[in-house]
């Protein structure tokens, strides 16, 4: 059983989920017989847990499944409620931790696929999202996608993850109450005076469409970090119109097509930022998603000082990525 504890200097929240470490990593096994065979190809329908949700296919018969993880960072029929051992916090890992297997080709990559199939896995988000949100233990949803070895996927397969908590992070937590504050003190969403003075200046724009804004963000962490913004202010990612998906999905397309032209051998960590799903609608937060490759380890020094050093400024990397020419470090 995952077990959640809480720091008790910081008051986040880390889980113990000691059967992670028996998941499969197919970067360290040999293909072929005897070798690495992987989940999430057809036929191999047998080595995942159930399906939950899918779209059928032709060749496969299946284009898109949801399965629970067969190695779970928190787990359904855990019991909510934390407890106390003397100064420390702790609570039994409860939530859901789901695979949404994107594709049934293992070689291709989320921007190779078309923009319809895309929009399936968006939609697969949203849906899911929904359904997860119904059960009142649950008070956040990160969905999220680790694409590459140096990016912590320990799969090649077309995959994201969804994890359903029964708190909010506490790095989700700052980032809203940021938002609050910046709320109070001018009366505006954050997130749609970014979208409008990026729009407006151009300068870290990498892409546009009817409804969202792909931009290297301002202070940027990471080199070629990447802000996907909705035009609309929404402050949860669920309540997004239907329509919505196609569009998410041609600005997806482009955009990792084009950190992946620029970047080559692209891993990247892919994040959905939403409202807790039990709190209302907010006029001072904006879901978005934001996308980090990994072109370097954080290292001591931000570790040690939560400052980050960006090698390649956000202006570099919009022309970079908007000129499709590839990127010399």
């Amino acid at each position: 059983m995952p077990e959640i504890r809480k720091d008790p200097v910081f008051g986040r929240w880390v889980i113990i989920a000691s059967e992670r470490g028996l998941r499969p990593n197919e970067f360290r096994q040999s293909p072929g017989p005897g070798g690495y065979i992987c989940p999430f190809c057809p036929g191999n329908e047998d080595l995942t847990p159930p399906t939950i949700y899918s779209l059928p296919g032709k060749a496969s018969g299946w284009r898109l499944r949801v399965v629970r993880n067969k190695f779970p960072a928190l787990v359904a029929d855990a019991a909510a409620g934390s407890r106390r051992d003397g100064i420390y916090d702790s609570m039994d890992g409860m939530g859901f931790h789901e695979v949404v297997i994107e594709t049934p080709e293992h070689g291709r990559v989320l921007e190779e696929l078309p923009a319809e199939e895309i929009a399936d896995v968006a939609r697969a988000w949203m849906l899911r999202l929904r359904e997860i949100k119904k059960d009142p233990r649950i008070k956040y949803v990160m969905i999220f996608k680790n694409h590459g070895r140096n990016a912590g996927a320990s799969l090649q397969h077309p995959h994201s993850q969804i994890i359903a908590m029964p708190m909010a992070p506490l790095r989700v937590q700052q980032e809203i109450d940021g938002a609050a504050d910046y709320h109070d003190e001018r009366g505006t969403c954050v997130f749609c005076d970014v979208a409008r003075e990026e729009a407006a200046s151009g300068r870290r724009v990498v892409g546009e469409n009817a409804d969202f804004l792909a931009v290297t963000p301002y202070a940027s962490r990471f080199s070629f970090e990447t802000w996907i913004l909705p035009k609309a202010h929404r402050s949860h990612f669920e309540d997004a119109p239907e329509g919505e998906a196609a569009t998410l999905a041609a600005m997806l397309k482009s955009t990792l097509g084009k950190l992946s032209a620029s970047l080559g051998d692209l891993s990247y960590n892919l994040i959905l930022h939403t409202m807790p799903v039990q709190d209302p609608a907010a006029e001072h937060y904006h879901w978005h998603i934001e996308i980090m490759p990994k072109l370097s380890h954080v290292a001591g020094f931000e570790w040690g000082t939560g400052f980050y050093i960006n090698t390649v400024s956000p202006e570099e990397a919009a022309d970079v990525l908007n000129s499709g020419k590839k990127f010399r470090a």
